[in-house]
């Protein structure tokens, strides 16, 4: 069973990743951005998700290491969507088989 504090820490950071997706276009939405804001805008979402899973790079859990690299070998190939997918379900099977 699925620890309450657990959920809640998954719903908030899910929120603040979506929040950070349509926050500067809900900000911004009334001015003419240009190519350089707009790929600013774009990369906003990616930056937050790097900042929530950077401290993995220093786990000593060989579960989380494993995941990390089947994570960043997703990335060099699919998109962002199919990427993060990949990473929690790798993350998810590999700590339940590992430990």
């Amino acid at each position: 069973m699925i620890d309450m504090a657990t959920l809640a820490t998954i719903v908030l950071m899910a929120g603040v990743t979506y929040l950070t997706r349509i926050g500067g276009y809900l900000v911004l939405r009334n001015r003419v951005l240009s190519a350089r804001a707009t790929a600013v805008m774009e990369a906003a979402p990616g930056c937050v998700l790097i900042s929530v899973i950077a401290p993995s790079f220093v786990s000593r859990n060989p579960a989380d290491l494993a995941a990390l690299a089947i994570t960043v070998i997703a990335a060099t190939r699919l998109s962002m969507l199919p990427t993060v997918l990949i990473g929690i379900a790798s993350a998810g099977l590999l700590r339940h088989v590992i430990g």
